[in-house]
């Protein structure tokens, strides 16, 4: 092979190698950029509770068509914003609906970033870490008595029973009252996000839970 020969194989490798400027990006740098209703970024996500964290799943994936529905202990792989569209989907109202529960929930991110000037994603993860009790009871019967004891809660129900009282908290302040639901959801959020007390619903349940466990023990 001559010299000219050689030189042109090796500019033609060195093309191969680089990139194609007007090819398309791969599936994961485009999900990397993705954002959660166009508009929230869920990359940069504090996780304050390292015992939850690995059952709190944020993309930015809202709806996904029922994939992981027939695949078991797939829940944790699914958005915890879908996850709270789904629990908000178990009321009377918005049963079987859920284009209405993405949409209460995407107005109600809207009124949290505009209220408090922060990412909603990350007051849904922090409002979730509140809510979630630590102990709860069960009852032992030891022959015909049943006894309360307090037990602790496992991770992935903790994460199940915070979104459980948050979409109570917003069917309770919804009931007979002029109140939008998006609105008591972000009143929700913000409320658990801040742990308060008297202002947030799934704060006060998960209160009472612990108090009721640690009078078991």
């Amino acid at each position: 092979m001559s010299g000219e020969e050689t030189e042109a194989a090796s500019d033609e490798d060195v093309a191969a190698d680089e990139p194609d400027p007007d090819a398309p990006a791969s599936s994961e740098a485009a999900n990397e950029n993705a954002k959660l209703f166009g508009v929230w970024d869920v990359t940069e996500i504090a996780y304050e509770d390292p015992s939850t964290k690995r059952y709190m799943t944020v993309t930015p994936i809202a709806h996904t068509m029922g994939r992981h529905a027939s695949k078991q202990f797939k829940k944790s792989e699914i958005s915890l914003v879908e996850r709270l569209i789904n629990r908000l989907m178990q009321t009377d109202e918005n049963t079987g609906k859920k284009q209405q529960a993405t949409r209460i929930v995407r107005d109600a991110f809207d009124i949290v970033h505009d209220r408090t000037e922060e990412n909603p994603v990350q007051i849904l993860v922090t409002a979730v870490e509140n809510a979630a009790p630590r102990e709860e009871t069960v009852r032992l019967k030891y022959g015909g008595i049943s006894v309360p004891k307090a037990v602790d809660v496992a991770p992935q129900r903790r994460v199940d029973q915070a979104l459980l009282f948050i979409s109570d908290g917003v069917a309770s302040a919804t009931y007979k009252s002029t109140t939008s639901a998006a609105e008591a959801l972000a009143n929700e959020l913000i409320a658990a996000a801040d742990y308060d007390v008297e202002g947030s619903y799934s704060i006060s349940q998960k209160e009472e839970r612990e108090r009721v466990a640690a009078a078991a023990r």
